[in-house]
């Protein structure tokens, strides 16, 4: 059997690691530049045992329970093991001891010092010491001859040299190491050893190869050397029996040789190419354990077989990775990584290991046979045309060589090393915020709730809840018979999930504690061979992924709602209010990466999904390690190389990065655990793990709070830190536009907070843009800024003598004027189409869906003729009267939109002008003039629209020109709030009616008017399209959402297009027109005589209304930036 390599494991800080067995071989023990030495009982022991020993330790042995350290105090220590109790200090030096070794039956002790020294100390009697003096430079590695005769050494000197023990003499020196000045700065720590038992030969680690030395005669009987070292040999270990011989590069390739036949055995390469500081081969199987200058402990086993014939498979070819521990903090090595590092299978080898760090191509090499005499019998086709090229592997350059050409033996016929893509092992199902299974102690779920934790030991199988806040429910203590394996936690429910069993089926189990009834649990049994592998809970519902690739919902008091298939194997789920998030495997990954999809649901009332199976983003060669929602809401997850991404709502559902958790560990090695992510705060809750992926259940781990930060470029600049904070604030505060559209409850202030520091870096952007004299990109900026914004920037740009880039800025204070004008006209109409549906009809399906009549639909169109008329009056005022605009370069500024009127002669009255409600009368623009405009553009109200409509009653509202609208933030923000305030406009309605239906003057017919009414643009559109809109959403059943949709299709449109649709629809004449007009006037007259103090609130709110169409305070700062000398 070749050997079996186990994935490497955390096992101290970064710096050199030492390893040793115990006597027995039932433990491994390890020491590491953090001063611990640790007891392992296994690669896969999650809590050894520790012992302190002081700052750092550079070197362990143990032998008759006594475990020896050398320690940077400048001592060598002991202390009894297993317990770890000091048992006092052996020797001491006048700077630390490098390393230190037992005798073959453990009552001395020798070690090596960076000194120069060498002492060799007996165990029960320190005071017997001798002192070995005759190397120039700091001492290595030692080993002690089996037979108690001669000690070995090497030294910073370059020298090996064998001491004659007895009258601590030097019995021989070979000149064969490179010097330095300190073990540090040594190429090689030469850690030589002697053949057990006899004592026969001393393997000396020198360069590429290992040289054997003869006892007694010192002779250099033979070297052991493999082509596929291509880096110094540093560390040799004996197996027991003295027949193998293995040895560790500096750059992590670990060999085996059959020192009798001098045939190498294996060769196996480390995953991530660190230097081999540590050896220990088991003292009774074939098992070797190692550690590297990192601090991670890797083990081999199944070494070397019995007969100790050659294998041939490969070595250790890890192309299929062992998923199996994926959630257990071992920091596994990709799949993918085989193209590079992994074992290459070539017959005329026992066992092969490309080993070319510094080369991204795998191409063999022609060589001369003579370098191997044996070549093994090949029972598959030869390999590929490509395979069979003749080509060098490229130089290994180092500090110190010229190089050197690393050749394979060139075989007649060769098995292929590469197949294509490798699929990459699928995740699995795991609940967020869990610990692995596993564990005996065990965090089942943390999250913002609460923590529960599960004990499976001797004495105890339970579970405890711990609710963050105790106002929600007390601390409690479950059993857990049936063994459950996942559970979530929310504000009102536990729901646990268990395994099936050869007896029992997979069982749903949900604690109701906030029912207000008695009973307050549930089991749900599912059906046979389907066991649940996720579970989440919402707001009122619970649901579980299970193994037939089906996704149950249930009511939160247990009541079976909707099922439906998943398109792929769950990996994790995540809930929220009425968000149901689901991660699957959508597919086969390759080369390392995960396959993943994405829903994203929506459970409410009107049930529907956001995100339908769209790929997940991973980091390359990453899995997917938590998922879930931040505090406000919005979908979050993070992968194993510590990217935490973000749902950006704002930018079509894309996923956007917002902190490395990388970034901020100090270790390689080191990871931080999310539990919780806050948008407001921004804050990243999680807990640091040293050396682990995962925290320990006690001590009870420490909740560090990290900061976001997206990965913008040039970060260190003032720029780009800017745009960073002002985006990563845009992204941070999506979640309020939800809230909002949703008729969720928010705080205001946080919203206007934003926009406030949104709008203070987008000035302190302008600002530095205008110093660097880039006034392109202030304009830009200004694009994104509020009103308010732009008129401060105007006057930044006036004061900074920035003429062209102030009138640049004017224009564009106009177009956003217009824009605002725009998308108050569209609410209105949205609020008088939700008006109609809401008291027009009555709101019985069966009428809903019965045709409408004509007279309503000649009503819609005469209102609607009426607005179109404004806009083309509008537009035709400004195209002559707006000079200032019209000298602008007309690719700079778009075609304003209508809805405000700009013109340069703010004293002349546009005699034709109607007002953006065209229910008010006309009033001169003169009368609103304001000191500064901008400050009030925002906070229009609806207010006298509502009591126009209301005080004319029974008239139809009117449909407002559908003008293209692209939305600002304001705008966007508007658009989101309407719900709410619709409401808020439908109950004044209620109120006001009473009062004016005895008002109404019966002169004049509402029904007359509407006899005459065609059918507008819209209405003409939407009868065209709506069979398109109702096969495209099968689940509207109201006219109201056929409409909606309508209104909200036919604003996409282009202006030509919904233009051509209004002339299309147009059937009157001018005098038509004037007629209307008239009998419009009339109405309006006769009903302000009689609702007096309708119309005084009316009035009050004329100026509101104005507003937005007075440009007065752009024109006096344009014409302030002109006067500026």
């Amino acid at each position: 059997m070749p050997a079996i390599q186990k994935p490497m494991r955390y096992g101290h800080t970064e710096g050199h690691t030492d390893v040793c067995f115990d006597e027995s071989g039932s433990c491994i023990v390890t020491c590491g530049s953090d001063g611990d030495v640790r007891i392992w009982e296994d690669l896969d022991d999650d809590d050894p045992k520790s012992i302190n020993v002081g700052e750092k330790a550079y070197s362990c042995a143990l032998k008759n329970g006594k475990l020896v350290t050398a320690v940077s105090n400048n001592t060598v220590q002991v202390h009894t093991f297993p317990e770890g109790v000091p048992d006092g200090i052996l020797t001491r030096f006048t700077t630390n001891a490098n390393h230190v070794v037992f005798n073959e039956d453990g009552t001395k002790i020798a070690a090596g010092s960076s000194d120069f020294l060498i002492k060799i100390v007996d165990v029960m009697d320190s005071s017997q010491q001798k002192t070995f003096r005759g190397h120039d430079a700091p001492v290595l590695s030692l080993s002690y001859d089996p037979k108690g005769v001669f000690l070995a050494s090497a030294s910073c000197d370059g020298s090996v040299r064998v001491w004659q023990i007895s009258d601590q003499t030097c019995a021989i020196s070979w000149p064969l190491l490179q010097k330095c000045n300190d073990m540090i700065n040594a190429k090689s720590i030469c850690r030589l050893a002697w053949q057990p038992r006899s004592g026969k030969l001393l393997a000396v680690p020198v360069e590429k190869s290992v040289k054997l030395y003869r006892r007694d005669t010192w002779s250099n009987q033979f070297d052991l050397s493999d082509s596929f070292i291509s880096q110094t040999l540093s560390i040799v270990t004996w197996s027991p029996c003295g027949q193998y011989l293995a040895a560790g590069s500096i750059n992590g390739l670990i060999l085996v040789w059959n020192v009798e036949t001098k045939d190498c055995m294996e060769r196996v390469k480390h995953e991530k190419g660190y230097a081999i500081c540590g050896l220990a081969w088991h003292p009774t199987c074939g098992r070797i354990s190692y550690t590297d200058a990192e601090g991670n402990l890797g083990l081999l086993e199944n070494v070397c077989d019995a007969s100790g014939k050659m294998s041939s498979r490969k070595v250790s070819s890890r192309v299929e990775e062992d998923y199996n521990d994926l959630f257990d903090g071992d920091n596994t090595s990709n799949a993918g990584d085989f193209l590079n590092d992994n074992a290459v299978e070539i017959p005329s080898f026992s066992k092969g290991t490309m080993n070319d760090d510094d080369d991204d191509d795998l191409m063999l090499a022609s060589s001369h046979a003579r370098q191997r005499s044996h070549i093994l019998e090949d029972d598959e086709n030869s390999v590929d045309v490509t395979m069979l090229k003749t080509g060098l592997l490229k130089e290994e350059e180092e500090d110190d060589q010229t190089g050197s050409i690393h050749n394979l033996p060139l075989v007649t016929a060769q098995r292929p090393f590469y197949d294509g893509l490798i699929p990459t092992p699928r995740q699995k199902p795991f609940q967020s915020g869990s610990t692995p299974l596993h564990l005996t102690h065990r965090f089942m779920v943390w999250n913002s709730i609460g923590i529960i934790r599960c004990y499976n030991d001797e004495q105890d199988n339970a579970i405890d809840v711990e609710f963050h806040d105790t106002s929600i429910h007390h601390a409690t203590h479950l059993s857990n018979a049936l063994n459950y394996t996942v559970a979530d936690l929310s504000h009102e429910a536990i729901l646990l999930a268990c395994e099936s069993t050869d007896e029992l089926a997979s069982k749903l189990h949900c604690l109701h504690f906030s029912s207000w009834d008695s009973s307050k649990e549930w089991i749900v049994d599912m059906p046979q061979n389907e066991d649940i592998e996720a579970i989440c809970l919402g707001q009122g519902w619970a649901a579980a992924a299970t193994s037939a690739l089906l996704l149950r919902l249930f009511t939160i008091g247990g009541v079976q709602k909707e099922i439906f298939s998943l398109p792929g194997p769950v990996v994790s789920m995540a809930g929220h209010g009425e968000q149901l998030f689901i991660i699957y495997h959508r597919g086969t990954g390759f080369d390392g990466d995960q396959c993943l999809g994405v829903q994203l649901l929506e459970l409410g009332k009107k049930k529907k999904q956001i995100l339908h199976g769209d790929p997940l983003p991973l980091t390359r060669k990453s899995y997917l390690a938590w998922v879930g929602f931040s505090a406000e809401g919005t979908p979050c997850y993070v992968d194993s190389e510590g990217c935490v991404r973000m749902l950006n709502r704002g930018l079509g559902n894309t996923w956007t990065p917002v902190c490395s958790t990388r970034e901020h560990c100090k270790g390689k090695s080191d990871h931080y655990w999310v539990i919780g992510i806050h948008e407001n705060p921004q804050q990243l809750r999680c807990i640091p793990c040293k050396g682990s992926r995962f925290p320990p259940t006690l001590p009870r781990p420490a909740v560090a709070i990290l900061s976001f930060k997206i990965p913008f470029c040039q970060i260190a600049t003032e720029k780009g830190q800017m745009e960073e904070q002002f985006w990563r604030s845009v992204l941070f505060h999506n979640h309020l536009e939800y809230l909002a559209k949703n008729g969720y409850e928010y705080e205001e202030s946080t919203k206007n907070q934003a926009i406030k520091e949104q709008q203070e870096l987008l000035m302190k952007m302008l600002a530095l843009s205008c110093k660097l004299e880039r006034e392109f990109r202030c304009v830009e900026l200004a694009d994104l800024m509020t009103q308010n914004a732009v008129n401060l920037a105007i006057k930044y740009a006036s004061r900074s003598r920035k003429l062209l880039l102030a009138q640049k800025l004017s224009e564009l204070a106009v177009e956003k004027a217009a824009e605002l004008s725009a998308t108050q006209a569209e609410e209105e109409e949205e609020e008088d189409f939700r008006k109609k549906l809401n008291s027009g009809y009555s709101n019985t399906a069966t009428e809903w869906s019965q045709p409408r009549p004509k007279n309503q639909i000649k009503e819609d169109a005469e209102d609607k003729e009426e607005a179109d008329d404004t806009k083309e009056k509008i537009e035709l005022h400004k195209h002559v009267q707006n000079s200032f605009s019209k000298g602008a370069n007309s690719s700079d500024v778009p075609a304003i939109k209508s809805g405000a009127v700009t013109s340069s002669n703010q004293g002349r009255v546009n005699p034709f002008k109607v007002l953006a409600n065209s229910k008010e009368p006309a009033v001169s623009l003169n009368s609103t003039r304001s000191t500064n405009i901008l400050d009030n553009m925002n906070k229009s109200s609806k207010k006298s629209s509502v009591l126009n409509r209301a005080a004319n009653n029974e008239r139809s509202p009117v449909i407002k020109p559908l003008i293209p609208k692209p939305k600002s933030k304001q705008a966007s923000a508007a658009a989101y709030f309407q719900k709410r305030t619709s409401q808020a406009s439908k109950t004044e309605e209620v109120e006001e009616s009473p009062k004016n239906a005895s008002s109404e003057t019966p002169t004049i017919c509402p029904q007359n008017i509407e006899n005459q009414r065609p059918k507008t643009g819209f209405q003409m559109w939407l009868e065209e399209n709506r069979s398109n809109i109702v096969s495209d959403n099968p689940d509207f059943s109201d006219e109201a959402d056929i409409i909606k949709e309508g209104m909200i299709r036919f604003r996409v449109l282009s202006t030509e297009e919904r233009k051509a649709w209004t002339n299309k629809a147009k059937g009157e004449t001018p005098s038509d027109e004037a007629e209307g007009k008239k009998r419009k006037r009339a109405v309006d007259e006769s009903l302000e005589a009689e609702n007096h103090k309708e119309a005084a609130k009316e009035n009050l709110n004329l100026p509101k209304k104005q507003k937005p169409l007075d440009l007065s305070t752009n024109q006096k700062l344009s014409a302030f930036a002109f006067k500026q000398e």
